[in-house]
C-alpha cells in the first residue's frame, strides 16, 4: 500500500515522465487503453470530448482521469495535433502478461507537435507542414524550414525583415528558437507555436556534423549552404529537436537546398493578405486566388503550387520553360486529359514515402504506393518525345522504380490493409505461411461443423461456439436449454440468461488455431518488414519522382485553367514595362452572376512615362479590384502561369507591395493610423526600379488635411526618390489630380460612371483623366440608407459645395492668382513664426523639445 502522501507506483511513474515533458499532453498506455491524468485529463476531456472520470491514487485520494481504447489513438492524436497541442506517447515496452509483481516497463516512443506530424488526419493535404528554426545575430537571421511529412528541407539567411517575409510565405506551424529569445520572437513575428531549445542546440560545428550524418555526406559544400552559417545553425537545431521527439534519422530527409533572396519576388505578409492569395478576407465563405487556380490532380502538386505562389521567380529562362510545357498541354487537350487521369491515380506519393521512412507505413499504404508507381510508365509513354525540350527533360529525369513495383505487386495480398486484420502477404510467397493458413482456415471450418454436430446431438438448437480474449473458444447455452447440457462439458462462466462451457476437443482445436494465427502474424510481420526495407532503400528515387511529378501536375493545372478561362501566354522580359491588354481579375470573374461578364481593362506603365497612376472615381466603381487584378496578373506570370488577359508584356518585378485600407493592431498597442504608416514606411524604404506598389486610400485613417498631405507627399517621394517604382495609387483625394501637371511621370485615370438623374451606373472602365466626384451618397442609397438620411446628406453636400466655391472666389487675388501660402501674409508675428519653424531641426528633435517649441509658438500668438 502506498504511504500517506505518496502517489501509487504507476501514477508516480506517470508524473515522473510528465515532469520531463511538461509542455506536452502525455498519453500513458495502460493495458488496452491510453490514459491521461490530472490537468492533462481535464484538458483532453474538453478537446477530445472524453468523459472525465477519476482513478484512485492511494491515500492521496482520487486523480482526474480520461482515456480511450488503444486502437483509436490515431484519431485522437489527429485531433490534438490539429488543435495545436504537443503530444507525448508513452507505451508499454514489455508484455504485461509476462510481468509478475512489478510495474510494466514504459517509455516515450513518440512526440508529435504542430510542426512534427505524419498522419493524414493531422495534415492539410494541400499545405506543407513546416517546422522552422531561427538563429539570430545582430540584425541578421538564419532560417531552416523542414516538412517531416515530405522530407522538404530548405534554408535561408538575410535580414530579419527578409526572414519575416519567408515566414509569411511558407507559414510554418511551429518555430524552434533559443529559449532566451522566445519572447522577442513572439513580439516580432506574431502568434506562432514556438518551442525553445538550449543554446548548445544552435552551435555551428555541431550543426554541420549533425547535417552531414543525416544527409550521409562528408561535407555540405555540395548543397551550397556553407555560406549560410546562421541557417546551418537553425537546420542543426531542427535535427536536435527531432532527436528529442523520438524522430532521429528519418530516411526521407536526405537533401537540403537554399532559398536565394535574389531569385524570388519579395512579398510581405500584408501583400499576401491584401491580395487574398491563400485566404480570403471574407473568411471561410470567401474565395482566394489559390482556390481558383488550383487545378492540380495530386496533393503534392497542390503543395508545390502554393510554394510557387509564395515565392514567385525572377528567372526568365525558368519561366519560359514553364510556359513551354503549359503551351504544349494547352494546345493538346486530349493529351492533357489523359495526363490528368494518370496523375489522379498517383495520390500523395510524397507523404506515403515519408510514412515508410518512419517504419510506420501500413500495408494499405504500400498498396497505394504500388498503384502510384504503376502510373510512372504510362506518364513516361504519354509525355516522352513531345518535342518540348522542357517537358522531355522532365520526363527523362524520372527514376526507374519497376523492380520495387514488381516486388510490391507479388508480395502483398490484394486486400492487404493492416497486420493482424486479414491476409497481408499474398498466397505463394511463403510455403510455411500457406500451410499455416490452411490450418487456421480449416480449423475455423471444423468449429462450425462441431457447432452443428453438438447442436444436433444435444438438442440445444440455440447452441453457438464463440471466442473472447479471456476464455478463448467456448460453447454458449441459454438457460432454457441448461438441462440438456452433457455432463462432460466444463462450465466456465455464468451470465444472466446463459452459461458458457468448454470441452477438451474445443480446447485442442483452439490451441491449433491460435497457434497457427500467432505463427501467421509472426511470418507476415517478418515478410512485410522486409518489403518496407526495400521501400526505404528506394526513398531517394521516389522522392525525385515526386518532385518531377509535382512540377508536371502544377503545369498541367495551369494549362487546364488557361483553356477553361481563356488565359493568354505572357511575355516576361528584362524591360521596365508593364503592358496588359484586356486584363481581368482572376477571382472576381469566376464569381460573376450568370449572364454578366467581367469588364476587362488595359494597363500600361513604365519607369520613364507612366510610372505612377493616380486612380480616382466613385466608391464601388472598382478601383481596388483594378489594383489587385494588376498585381495578381503579375504574380501569375511570375509563377509560370498564363494570365487572364488577351496579351501581357511584363518586365519582371522583384517586389510587390500593397497597402490597402486600414487594419488595426490594437492588441500590440498600435492604432489604425500607426499601422498604416508603419506599413507604408516599410514600402518607402524598400523601393526599387522593379517594384510594383499598390496604394489604396492612404491617409484615410487620420484627418482629411493630414491624410491628403501625406498622400501627396508619398506620390512626390515615389516620383523623385522612388527609383522608378511603378505605382498604382487609388484615392478619394481628388486634389491629387493636379500632380499630373507638376510631375511628368504621374498620370491621372478614373473608373468611368454614367449618371442618369439621381442614379449612377458603374461602367467599370478605366479612362484617362481624374474626377472629383466620389458619389458617396449614391453608394449610401444602394446600401438601403433611410430616405430621410439621403435627403439630408444631399442638402448638406450642396451647402458644403456652395461654401467651397465662395471660399475659392474670396481667395483669388485681383490678378487671378490663388493665395496658397499662409506665410505670404504681411504680418510680423507670422514672419517670426515662419523663421522659428524653418530653424527647427525636426529630424533630431526629441518629443519634449517639440512640445516646448509648440508651447512657445502658442504663447507668441497669445493662445
Amino acid at each position: 500500500m502506498a504511504k500517506k502522501g505518496e502517489d501509487t507506483p504507476m501514477l508516480k511513474h506517470y508524473f515522473s515522465i510528465k515532469a520531463q515533458h511538461p509542455e506536452a499532453i502525455l498519453l500513458y498506455r495502460v493495458g488496452d487503453f491510453y490514459e491521461t491524468y490530472s490537468d492533462d485529463a481535464v484538458l483532453a476531456s474538453k478537446v477530445l470530448g472524453l468523459v472525465l472520470t477519476r482513478r484512485s491514487n492511494g491515500e492521496k485520494g482520487d486523480t482526474p482521469m480520461a482515456g480511450f481504447p488503444h486502437h483509436a489513438i490515431e484519431g485522437y492524436l489527429q485531433k490534438l495535433v490539429r488543435a495545436g497541442y504537443k503530444v507525448a506517447v508513452c507505451d508499454q515496452l514489455e508484455d504485461p502478461a509476462l510481468v509478475k509483481n512489478k510495474l510494466v516497463k514504459r517509455g516515450i516512443t513518440e512526440i508529435l507537435t504542430p510542426g512534427i506530424a505524419f498522419g493524414e488526419g493531422m495534415l492539410d493535404q494541400k499545405e506543407h507542414n513546416y517546422l522552422a528554426g531561427l538563429t539570430f545575430e545582430g540584425q541578421s537571421c538564419g532560417a531552416a524550414f523542414l516538412d517531416v511529412s515530405t522530407g522538404t528541407f530548405q534554408v535561408a539567411q538575410g535580414s530579419i525583415d527578409y526572414i519575416g517575409t519567408l515566414l509569411s510565405s511558407l507559414r510554418p506551424r511551429e518555430l524552434v528558437v533559443q529559449r532566451d529569445v522566445l519572447r522577442a520572437v513572439r513580439e516580432r513575428f506574431g502568434d506562432y507555436y514556438i518551442t525553445g531549445l538550449d543554446e548548445w542546440a544552435f552551435v555551428q560545428d555541431a550543426a554541420v556534423e549533425r547535417l552531414c550524418k543525416q544527409l550521409k555526406v562528408k561535407s555540405l559544400k555540395g548543397f551550397a549552404i556553407d555560406g549560410f552559417p546562421l541557417a546551418v545553425c537553425s537546420a542543426g537545431a531542427l535535427l536536435v529537436y527531432l532527436e528529442q521527439t523520438e524522430h532521429a534519422g528519418l530516411g526521407n530527409i536526405c537533401s537540403i537546398s537554399r532559398i536565394d533572396e535574389e531569385k524570388f519576388v519579395w512579398m510581405d505578409k500584408f501583400t499576401f493578405r491584401n491580395l487574398e492569395i491563400f485566404q480570403s478576407n471574407a473568411g471561410r465563405e470567401g474565395v482566394a486566388l489559390v482556390d481558383v487556380i488550383d487545378r492540380c490532380c495530386t496533393p503534392m502538386g497542390a503543395r508545390l503550387l502554393r510554394q510557387w505562389l509564395a515565392m514567385p521567380v525572377m528567372d526568365i529562362k525558368e519561366l519560359e520553360a514553364r510556359y513551354d510545357v503549359v503551351q504544349l498541354l494547352h494546345d493538346n487537350e486530349e493529351m492533357l486529359e489523359e495526363l490528368r487521369g494518370c496523375l489522379s491515380e498517383v495520390g500523395d506519393l510524397e507523404r506515403i514515402i515519408s510514412r515508410a521512412a518512419t517504419g510506420k507505413i501500413l500495408p494499405r499504404e504500400v498498396r497505394q504506393l504500388g498503384r502510384s508507381l504503376g502510373r510512372m510508365n504510362p506518364i513516361r509513354e504519354l509525355c516522352g518525345g513531345s518535342g518540348c525540350a522542357a517537358l522531355d527533360k522532365l520526363i527523362g529525369a524520372l527514376r526507374n522504380t519497376d523492380k520495387l513495383l514488381a516486388r510490391i505487386s507479388s508480395t502483398l495480398a490484394e486486400d492487404a490493409s493492416q497486420l493482424g486484420r486479414g491476409d497481408v502477404i499474398a498466397p505463394g510467397v511463403d510455403r510455411q505461411l500457406d500451410e499455416l493458413r490452411a490450418i487456421s482456415h480449416g480449423g475455423k471450418e471444423y468449429l462450425l461443423q462441431m457447432q452443428q454436430r453438438e447442436s444436433e446431438r444435444t438438442g440445444i438448437t440455440s447452441l453457438k461456439i464463440s471466442y473472447n480474449n479471456v476464455f478463448g473458444y467456448y460453447i454458449e447455452v441459454r438457460n432454457t436449454f441448461r438441462d440438456k447440457v452433457p455432463p462432460e462439458w466444463i462450465r466456465k462462466q455464468t451470465l444472466v440468461s446463459a452459461e458458457r462451457y468448454i470441452t477438451p476437443e474445443l480446447k485442442d482445436y483452439e490451441e491449433k488455431i491460435l497457434g497457427a494465427e500467432a505463427a501467421i502474424y509472426e511470418i507476415e510481420s517478418r515478410l512485410y518488414g522486409q518489403l518496407v526495407e526495400q521501400v526505404q532503400a528506394a526513398i531517394r528515387d521516389i522522392q525525385e519522382n515526386c518532385r518531377l511529378l509535382s512540377r508536371l501536375d502544377v503545369l498541367q493545372g495551369f494549362a487546364r485553367q488557361a483553356i477553361d478561362r481563356a488565359y493568354c501566354r505572357p511575355v516576361v522580359d528584362k524591360s521596365l514595362a508593364l503592358d496588359i491588354k484586356a486584363g481581368r481579375h482572376p477571382v472576381i470573374e469566376t464569381l460573376m452572376p450568370v449572364g454578366e461578364e467581367y469588364v476587362p481593362n488595359d494597363i500600361r506603365m513604365d519607369s520613364k512615362g507612366e510610372q505612377i497612376i493616380i486612380l480616382t472615381g466613385p466608391n464601388m466603381a472598382g478601383k481596388s479590384a483594378l489594383l489587385r487584378q494588376t498585381a495578381l496578373i503579375v504574380l501569375l506570370a511570375q509563377v509560370g502561369s498564363f494570365v487572364p488577359a488577351t496579351a501581357a508584356r511584363i518586365g519582371f518585378f522583384d517586389k510587390i507591395f500593397t497597402r490597402v485600407g486600414a487594419t488595426d493592431n490594437i492588441s500590440r498597442g498600435e492604432s489604425t493610423f500607426m499601422v498604416e504608416m508603419l506599413e507604408t514606411s516599410m514600402i518607402m524604404h524598400n523601393l526599387s526600379a522593379r517594384s510594383l506598389v499598390l496604394l489604396d486610400e492612404i491617409g484615410r485613417g487620420t484627418s482629411t488635411y493630414d491624410g491628403m498631405s501625406i498622400a501627396r507627399a508619398l506620390v512626390e517621394y515615389i516620383h523623385t526618390a522612388g527609383k522608378g517604382a511603378k505605382t498604382l495609387f487609388a484615392t478619394h483625394y481628388h486634389e491629387l489630380n493636379d500632380l499630373e501637371g507638376q510631375y511628368p511621370r504621374v498620370k491621372n485615370y478614373h473608373i468611368a460612371v454614367k449618371e442618369e438623374g439621381k442614379n449612377v451606373i458603374f461602367l467599370r472602365k478605366l479612362m484617362p483623366g481624374g474626377v472629383a466626384h466620389s458619389f458617396g451618397i449614391h453608394v449610401a442609397r444602394l446600401a438601403g440608407m433611410p430616405r430621410e438620411v439621403i435627403e439630408s446628406a444631399e442638402k448638406t453636400l450642396r451647402d458644403l459645395e456652395r461654401r467651397e466655391k465662395h471660399a475659392s472666389a474670396m481667395a483669388m487675388e485681383d490678378d487671378g492668382s490663388v493665395q496658397l501660402s499662409f506665410f505670404q501674409l504681411d504680418d510680423p508675428t507670422l514672419a517670426s513664426l515662419k523663421e522659428k519653424l524653418e530653424a527647427a531641426d525636426l529630424n533630431n528633435m526629441t518629443p519634449l523639445q517639440a512640445f516646448d517649441l509648440l508651447r512657445s509658438l502658442k504663447s507668441e500668438l497669445g493662445l
